[in-house]
């Protein structure tokens, strides 16, 4: 098993077509996972991306869009190893002693909270001032 080895799954009431042009954007990747370069291996379209990684982590990233409902399951995938000091692209070796597994608890706790607040932050940017349980598009009317 990896190093850091994470899965989430977030809900997003959007258009499936929306969720996978922002998901599409290369610019939106650096802010998403800084420290990390990520080169495209594989393009679904409508259902995401795949990505190997490199530079702080060495492996693999995915995020796949499943449609459900009036919007989309943002499933996202991160399985990778720290890289050697100085290394973009070689695995560091972590032990399995109480200091390597303090490092990788330390690591996986990192990129699961800034990826759910990556989340949460696109969650409120597309689903706006939509209220709970609202179809994508309801406008409330004040009286």
């Amino acid at each position: 098993m990896a190093t850091v080895d994470l899965v989430d799954e977030t809900f997003i009431v959007v258009a499936p077509a929306r969720i996978a042009e922002v998901v599409a954007d290369p610019a939106r990747w650096m802010t998403w996972w800084p420290g990390l370069r990520l080169t495209v291996f594989m393009d679904r379209g409508l259902e995401g991306i795949r990505w190997t990684i490199a530079g702080e982590l060495v492996g693999s990233a995915e995020i796949w869009l499943e449609s459900h409902g009036d919007g989309v399951v943002v499933h996202h995938y991160l399985r990778a190893e720290p890289t050697e000091p100085g290394s973009a692209v070689r695995a560091r070796r972590v032990t399995d002693s109480a200091r390597g597994r303090r490092v990788a608890d330390r690591l996986r706790r990192r990129h699961a909270l800034a990826w759910k607040k990556t989340v949460w932050g696109l969650k409120d940017e597309l689903e706006g001032d939509r209220r709970p349980g609202e179809p994508v598009g309801f406008t409330l009317i004040e009286r």
